[in-house]
């Protein structure tokens, strides 16, 4: 048996809310320590918004897809709330649904509605709901938010890994752009994985960029959105 801990974290800071990484990480893995049998532990992160993007938000679940991937008969997937999975209704069942295929368990480290009986389904599917009611909530909120921004004049968005904003205008950060380059002399001449490439930046003690003090390590996931999402350096 393995226990394989899924952690996932908005872009938007969510340490007030008691849902940052360390929290999550605590109550899963106090979760497995009253389990009879123990076995090996898994980790696996996503930094990503859960409020947008719907169908397409699993693309971009690294940590979430790897989680999946690894699962085999007898593991456990846990994760600290249903809604860390995603907050989209649709998709959980989706997820649900790889979960029982591999012959594996989702465990939600709080106690919500682990069991397989009418009441206890009925109720995982009303904090489905109740969380995808939230997102959508949430998804109002930034979007006014981001229009008020608009009309105010301001820079929309995030700024880039590789750029700074200075003066309200993005120039070249000489620093990032060097862990870019290297990066991708990792990925693309020397082949190595994600996760390999994370490991290869903070053995150097290479540090990403805070996040509101979201992690100061790097992981697959934060090199496989780099990959993805910005221009390739050579």
């Amino acid at each position: 048996m393995r226990y394989i801990i899924y952690l996932r974290v908005s872009r938007d800071s969510q340490e007030e809310s008691g849902l940052g990484l360390d929290a999550q990480r605590h109550g899963c893995r106090n979760w497995i320590s009253k389990q009879p049998l123990q076995g090996e532990i898994l980790e696996f992160t996503d930094i990503i918004t859960g409020t947008d993007r719907k169908r397409k938000e699993l693309t971009e679940r690294l940590g979430l897809l790897e989680a999946l991937s690894n699962l085999s008969a007898g593991d456990v997937l846990i994760v600290l709330k249903r809604d860390r999975l995603t907050r989209d209704s649709y998709l959980n069942c989706l997820i649900e649904r790889e979960i029982e295929k591999k012959k594996a368990t989702l465990v939600c480290a709080n106690g919500e509605a682990d069991g397989d009986e009418p009441h206890d389904i009925f109720l995982k599917r009303m904090l489905d709901a109740v969380a995808e009611y939230e997102a959508l909530l949430i998804s109002l909120r930034t979007k006014s938010a981001l229009a008020r921004k608009k009309a105010r004049g301001e820079r929309m968005g995030t700024v880039p890994y590789g750029y700074s904003l200075i003066n309200k205008e993005l120039v070249i950060n000489p620093t990032e752009l060097e862990n870019l380059r290297l990066i991708y002399n990792m990925r693309r001449k020397k082949k190595m994985s994600f996760r390999d490439i994370a490991n290869e930046m903070n053995n150097r003690e290479i540090k990403p960029r805070l996040v509101n003090r979201l992690s100061t390590k790097w992981t697959h996931g934060s090199i496989g959105r780099l990959w993805n999402h910005y221009p390739k350096i050579k």
